[in-house]
């Protein structure tokens, strides 16, 4: 009776490779620490490509079938093109998004304006560049943006 090995190596590494394109999209992007760069995902790939690695050697070593290697190329190139796509997505085609053309420029004074604070309060730029802190006036103002809805 001869036994079928499966190649389970190269499937693990598709598998990987698949999780890591979706987790980006799913996942991470939730997270500002994986979002602003997808170290994460990229470690997910690197442990794709050394199953596929494993995987590939295992289909041309010894004595697998012919369909083995086939699948095995296939597979590999399938995953590539996976990797790719999101290392050019990613990292690439992130740059060629425009700035915007109505931004402020640093120095530059900003426009009032009225947005509403964490706890649903409307603030207005001018309302705080008027209120007195400590008994003295203003300078200026320091506006940090999070990313995310309350």
């Amino acid at each position: 009776m001869k036994i079928k090995r499966i190649n389970w190596p190269i499937w693990a590494g598709l598998l990987m490779t698949l999780i890591a394109f979706v987790s980006y999209f799913l996942v991470f992007v939730w997270f500002p620490v994986t979002r602003d760069f997808p170290w994460a995902n990229l470690l997910l790939f690197a442990v794709s490509a050394v199953l596929l690695f494993v995987g590939i050697r295992r289909a041309f070593a010894g004595n697998m079938p012919g369909r083995s290697k086939v699948a095995g190329v296939i597979v590999v190139a399938l995953s590539v093109i996976i990797c790719g796509f999101f290392v050019f997505a990613t990292l690439v085609m992130s740059r060629w998004i425009p700035a915007a053309r109505g931004a402020p420029k640093v120095g530059q004074k900003a426009p009032d304006f009225t947005l509403t604070d964490t706890n649903r309060k409307t603030v207005a730029l001018g309302e705080l560049l008027s209120t007195p802190i400590k008994g003295k006036a203003a300078k200026g103002v320091l506006l940090i943006f999070y990313r995310g809805y309350w």
